[in-house]
């Protein structure tokens, strides 16, 4: 089964061309920083970005999409703490307590590492009566978009799929304190904390 991009392919065809990885993700429009996790295997590009790498690396897009995809090599993740998997292909999420062996669409899914958000990412949450309304001011186009926005807890998860050309936002009902995440197809995973639910005067 022909797999998916590798780590070592994008490493080596960058190299080959004398590119830094500051000039590879200007040439896709993605940060260094992505490029810097696809070619640690802590992530992989998403579908639509195939062709302009390709581009920017001077392959058929064929030549790029071939070789065996990298076994995920960090095995010393924590059990109790969950990862989110998302298929660069049809945009498909697990969530797992714990790190696992996951594919979709023939690709070996390595989990998403959660970063905290920059400018562009940034997650604004607002407490509405009893529930957490949580919005991004993002593009929301095909090419570039938030794929859903997620509320964890200790005891549960919601998750919003989204798509493109709606809002980038969700309510969620609000619980114990936890974690809110937001997913972007071109630079990944982002958290932040629930913001401290204030107790209501007079109330015993």
């Amino acid at each position: 089964m022909p797999g998916y991009l590798t780590a070592e392919t994008i490493k080596g065809l960058r190299e080959g061309r004398g590119l830094t990885q500051r000039a590879l993700a200007d040439a896709v429009g993605v940060t260094d920083k992505a490029v810097s996790k696809w070619e640690s295997g802590r992530g992989l590009p998403d579908i639509s970005l195939v062709e302009s790498l390709s581009a920017a690396l001077g392959v058929s897009v064929a030549e790029l999409l071939t070789g065996d995809v990298r076994q995920n090599a960090n095995r010393a993740g924590n059990l109790m703490r969950a990862h989110f998997y998302v298929c660069p292909v049809c945009g498909n999420v697990i969530y797992a307590l714990g790190e696992g062996s996951f594919s979709c669409c023939g690709v070996h899914l390595a989990p998403c590492e959660a970063e905290e958000p920059d400018e562009t990412h940034a997650l604004q949450v607002e407490r509405i009566e009893d529930e957490w309304y949580v919005a991004l001011d993002h593009p929301m186009s095909k090419e570039h978009f938030i794929s859903f926005i997620a509320y964890v807890t200790m005891d549960g998860i919601t998750l919003k799929k989204l798509y493109p050309e709606q809002d980038a936002a969700a309510r969620f009902r609000m619980g114990a304190s936890g974690m809110l995440y937001a997913y972007c197809n071109r630079h990944g995973l982002f958290k932040v904390r629930t913001p401290r639910r204030e107790r209501s005067a007079g109330r015993m």
